[in-house]
């Protein structure tokens, strides 16, 4: 058999770089900055459901966000950091399979969780009357949990289509973690029917997600325009800036990276758009939330003066 021809079970992760002299710093910037994003994700967690003020609709889809995000960089990072340590930089099919699993997954529930939160804000502030009775504690319980289970269901019809695909020489994918296009292109199966299904359902949830944010914003923005008070004005807009930030950061990215045709003729922009997602919006987002935020900034000055 044809050495190019070989099945492999294993690959060769190649990382952020191939520069021996930069594996030390890039170990440490993107441990403190793991430790960073859990400890910011998984505190503001902390901090909602400590705090009885915060047990409101806006909040608890802020906590489904954050954990979403602690999954995102834990599907990553560790094994990012792993990768540095280990000079062979190998991993087999099946941890690849379970490393996008759990990435698709999170990454898909946090599309529609920045759905849900949009439509709450919309509910909020273009019917501020009837919030409490529209968005109930009991409508945002199912709202975030049937985000969960579609994330949970998603990646499975990708990680179920990888057994059609055999994987031969060469064995290298050129990138820090188990990317799936990267996995089409080492691939000795055509993997256009593969290909096609990811950019399907990237495109109809990302189209979906993203365009039920925009309405939504242009409903509260004619709505903003309508109030009378400046000061009115000033904390609706307050109350949005944070979530159009986190919308704009998260499916800017996605965007690029899997709705556009192709697999990407420049593997360092790839792996910049990968960067951005998975461990850089993760570390933002709960600061993006709570630093212009005086609810969670009073709740976390409760809980350090006691």
């Amino acid at each position: 058999m044809d050495t190019n021809k070989t099945l492999m079970i294993e690959f060769v992760l190649t990382g952020l770089t191939d520069h021996p002299g930069l594996q030390a710093p890039l170990f440490l910037v993107f441990l403190v900055i793991y430790l960073i994003t859990m400890v910011g994700n998984l505190g503001l967690i902390a901090l909602i459901w400590k705090n009885p003020h915060l047990h409101t609709p806006m909040y608890f889809f802020l906590g489904g966000l954050a954990f979403a995000d602690a999954c995102t960089s834990s599907s990553v990072t560790p094994r990012m950091l792993v990768n540095i340590l280990d000079k062979s930089q190998m991993v087999s099919l099946s941890e690849c399979m379970v490393q996008y699993y759990f990435f698709g997954s999170s990454a898909t529930t946090e599309c529609f969780l920045l759905m849900m939160m949009a439509y709450d804000r919309y509910v909020a502030i273009c019917n501020p009357l009837l919030y409490l009775v529209v968005i109930s504690n009991r409508l945002t319980t199912w709202l975030i949990s049937i985000s969960y289970i579609i994330g949970f269901l998603h990646p499975t019809i990708h990680v179920g289509l990888l057994f059609r695909l055999t994987f031969c020489k060469p064995d290298i994918i050129h990138h820090f973690y188990c990317e799936i296009l990267q996995l089409y292109t080492i691939s000795c199966t055509d993997p256009s029917v593969n290909a096609l299904v990811v950019f399907i359902f990237a495109a109809f949830i990302q189209a979906l997600t993203f365009m039920t944010v925009i309405v939504s914003y242009i409903h509260i923005l004619f709505a903003i325009l309508k109030k009378k008070s400046g000061k009115g004005r000033s904390k609706a807009f307050s109350t949005c800036s944070a979530h159009l930030l986190s919308v704009s950061l998260f499916y800017g990215t996605l965007f690029f990276m899997y709705v556009r045709p192709g697999f990407g003729p420049d593997k360092y922009q790839d792996k910049i758009y990968s960067l951005f997602y998975t461990i850089i919006i993760p570390l933002l987002n709960p600061f993006i939330y709570s630093l212009r935020n005086k609810e969670v900034i009073s709740a976390l000055k409760k809980v350090i003066k006691k």
